[in-house]
């Protein structure tokens, strides 16, 4: 696992012993930051971008972000041995000004709090697949008031799942490759 593009493009990356992690792939990633890239969601743009990467895993869509023009990014999991793999990686990219690492329940995060440092642009959402974790934590951003009005939110599940969309936001894009498929959602 590697980054693969922007400053750090060619680093690698620390992934996880197990499956019980299951990162996004090199190829679904640049998918992903390619459609960010090119697509027309109005006023959001990557660079400058403050973003949250919830379900964050390793980090790898965090930091891919903060590599391609992002300024700030919240990696946000609840899983101690996950956290540690991020502070790896963020440590190994010298990425530890631009970012923060959280143990939260992402179904719950609440109300932003002050220490967040305001609400973001794009949200990373990878929740292990089949769980039925999608909808609780994308109403605890919106309830929560994580998102900037222009944010774009990226929603990865399994191929075979079926999003018909969440309250309060509208799809602005959905894609698959192999396994994998992805939503682009804006508040609506």
């Amino acid at each position: 696992m590697r980054i693969v593009g922007g400053q750090w493009r060619g680093r690698a990356l620390e992934g996880p012993d197990d499956m019980r992690v299951r990162p996004t792939s090199d190829r679904v990633r640049e998918a992903l930051f390619n459609i960010l890239a090119h697509h027309d969601f109005g006023a959001f743009a990557l660079d400058g971008a403050r973003v949250i990467d919830l379900f964050a895993g390793t980090g790898a869509l965090a930091l891919e972000a903060l590599s391609r023009g992002a300024r700030f990014a919240l990696l946000v999991d609840d899983s101690a041995e996950s956290r540690a793999i991020i502070r790896r990686n963020v440590d190994a990219l010298m990425a530890t000004g631009v970012t923060k690492i959280w143990r939260r329940d992402a179904t719950a995060l609440g109300p932003i709090p002050g220490n967040a440092g305001g609400a973001f642009d794009l949200a990373f959402l990878d929740p292990p697949y089949r769980k039925g974790l999608l909808l609780p934590a994308l109403a605890s951003l919106r309830e929560g008031g994580w998102l900037l009005p222009h944010a774009v939110i990226v929603c990865e599940m399994a191929a075979d799942e079926v999003f018909s969309g969440a309250d309060g936001f509208v799809i602005a894009d959905e894609r698959s490759w192999g396994e994998t498929k992805a939503v682009f959602l804006r508040l609506g």
